[in-house]
């Protein structure tokens, strides 16, 4: 049974002198659903209120319009004048049985009637009396006076305002006030990843004067540094099997909570001795290490794919931001309050975050009692829904290539970027000169242009999808940016000298790696979105040993080498990766 409902494309500008497009209407969608899409003469230029169909010169599209706008206005009234039956009816239902008289007949069918495209439309919806929504666009609708098929006369008043639900390009944008439920789970996500961040670089900080409160030496703050990835490692794939198991809601919430207390505890570990501020970091990896694969599972059951390389682009550039505030913010906490305060105060916005959280946030938009049935329709036809997962199959991920291409390839990708990001204000500090204060400055630019970067990917490949682009064509593209512009970049900075081409050349370097968010990092849910937080754990393990690699080996190649032959082991693994990406990746999915 088709959806009921009129929808419609508000009328444009006229296109030509003394003519108008019509409004693209229909009652529904799929098949059997009403349709009127023509362009048609009308004998003035549209009204400023806006709709001008009662003047059109074809009678059948008047007939047709005004038949449904006024009995989808009086429903939404509730007007006295509908029959009993069509009052206890819903408003959209009993006007579809005046709508089927029209498409039904002879000349309804040879106008059209019986054809509707259910996307870039706009829908106009019977609301509770006096219950309209706040939305981008309203029709406005024109005083009309029409005899319907059962002879009532309704009556519009001029400036009356019906609520209506627009999507644009399969993009939702549904009625009711505030955002799109989904664009709050977003949000919700994305602030996450913020706080994700600010917890974990404000060590990088703090280690310098905890170090000489301690009196550690240069392999003690290794060791503590990289204690973090001890339990971030652990916990990647263990993550994206819970959170496929029990819900993302869940297992976000829980490595919120567990991370945020472990940067609390962490100055009375400090005080307690090394062992003890070793498991306090390695616990706060653990945190960290579901947060990715939960998101995805979430994003998965969330964002249709029309949408999900904003989503994705936005919640990783929380990241970027999160690294920009912690590194921005923490060496004046340290100045006025003591190393100690970085982490109380980090920490604790994670209980703030966790409270809204578990008052806003499900795992799936069916365990939402408080989102609206449009949207929650709207996604269910464009997301995979699908009950929890009690067995992973392993063999059959295991099994083929588009997953060994992720894993690969987030290997490759990490490589450089952990290498960039790690030794970046060394590489400013001893090479290009800069103090150690314009190295944390010029360290931050880098983050910021991945965050304009990410989103900026993000939308050119979702409006890429939305025009028919295949996704697979999308993902290759995507992510060929990501892997060989900063090979073009680091490939030449070799060659340059001046320091503020440098940092310009490695703003460009970090600025299209961001691509990789719509490219090497959407690919889980579009492979196999029931399995995309295991997915994504599987293959940021990979990415995680390749960090923790590079940067022993980097240290390594400095000490009997030069940062040319570091730089050239980076472009080697980004051009291996698009290799492998452009050969085995694809957008298709290949797990049910």
């Amino acid at each position: 049974m088709a959806e009921t409902g009129l929808h419609c494309i508000p009328a444009p500008s006229p296109l030509a002198r003394g003519f108008q497009r019509a409004p693209v209407c229909g009652t529904g969608r799929g098949p059997g659903a009403v349709h009127l899409s023509t362009f048609y003469p009308v004998v003035s230029s549209p009204n400023h209120n806006g709709i001008t169909v009662n003047r059109s010169v074809n009678p059948v599209h008047r007939t047709f319009f005004l038949a449904a706008h006024s009995c989808m206005h009086a429903a939404s009234k509730g007007h006295h004048s509908l029959p009993p039956a069509s009052r206890r009816a819903s408003p959209a239902a009993s006007c579809s049985s005046k709508i089927h008289s029209i498409r039904s007949s002879p000349l309804g069918t040879q106008s059209g009637f019986n054809r509707f495209d259910p996307l870039s439309s706009t829908t106009l919806t019977a609301a509770k009396p006096g219950q309209f929504s706040k939305l981008r666009g309203r029709f406005r609708t024109k005083a009309v006076s029409t005899e319907t098929d059962e002879g009532v006369d309704e009556k519009s008043e001029q400036g009356d305002e019906l609520p209506i639900e627009v999507v644009d390009g399969a993009e939702a944008v549904l009625k009711g006030d505030g955002l799109p439920k989904r664009w709050v789970i977003v949000g919700l996500c994305f602030t996450a990843f913020l706080l994700c961040n600010m917890d974990r670089v404000n060590m990088s900080i703090a280690i310098l004067p905890m170090s000489q409160d301690y009196g550690w030496d240069s392999q003690t703050v290794g060791v503590v540094q990289s204690s973090f990835f001890w339990g971030y490692l652990l916990t990647q794939v263990a993550g994206g099997v819970w959170a496929d198991r029990i819900g993302g809601k869940k297992v976000l919430g829980f490595g919120v909570v567990w991370w945020s207390v472990a940067t609390v505890l962490t100055p009375f570990a400090a005080k307690l001795g090394l062992p003890a501020l070793l498991a306090a970091r390695a616990c706060m990896g653990v945190g960290e290490g579901v947060a990715m694969p939960a998101m995805n599972n979430l994003l998965a059951r969330w964002v249709p794919k029309t949408e999900r390389s904003r989503a994705l682009a936005l919640v990783y550039s929380g990241m970027y931001l999160g690294s920009v505030t912690g590194l921005g913010i923490s060496p004046s906490f340290i100045h006025q309050f003591g190393w100690p305060s970085v982490f109380y105060s980090f920490g604790s916005l994670g209980a703030v975050w966790a409270v809204v959280w578990s008052r806003n946030a499900y795992s799936t938009p069916f365990d939402d009692p408080n989102i609206s049935q449009s949207e929650k329709d709207y996604i269910s036809q464009n997301v995979v829904k699908s009950s929890k997962v009690q067995k992973i199959p392993w063999r059959l991920l295991l099994s083929k290539p588009p997953v060994w291409a992720i894993i690969s390839c987030h290997f490759c990708h990490n490589w450089g970027t952990f290498i960039l990001l790690t030794w970046m204000p060394t590489y400013y500090h001893d090479v290009l000169g800069f103090n150690l204060t314009e190295s944390g400055i010029y360290s931050v630019l880098p983050w910021l242009t991945m965050a304009v970067c990410s989103n900026t990917g993000g939308w050119i490949a979702d409006t890429l999808v939305s025009r028919g682009y295949s996704i697979t064509f999308v993902r290759k593209a995507m992510q060929s940016i990501g892997f060989l512009g900063p090979a073009l970049c680091l490939s030449q900075l070799s060659s340059i000298h001046d320091p503020k081409l440098a940092v310009l050349c490695m703003m460009l370097s970090q600025g299209s790696d961001a691509f990789s968010q719509s490219g090497l990092y959407s690919n889980h849910q579009d492979i196999g979105p029931r399995y995309s937080g295991v997915l994504l754990g599987m293959s940021n393990t990979a990415g995680v040993l390749a960090g923790v690699l590079g940067t022993a080996a980097t240290g390594y190649i400095l000490q009997n080498g030069s940062w040319d032959e570091v730089f050239t082991v980076a472009v080697g693994l980004y051009l291996v990766g698009t290799v492998i990406w452009n050969v085995f990746a694809t957008g298709e999915k290949i797990f049910d």
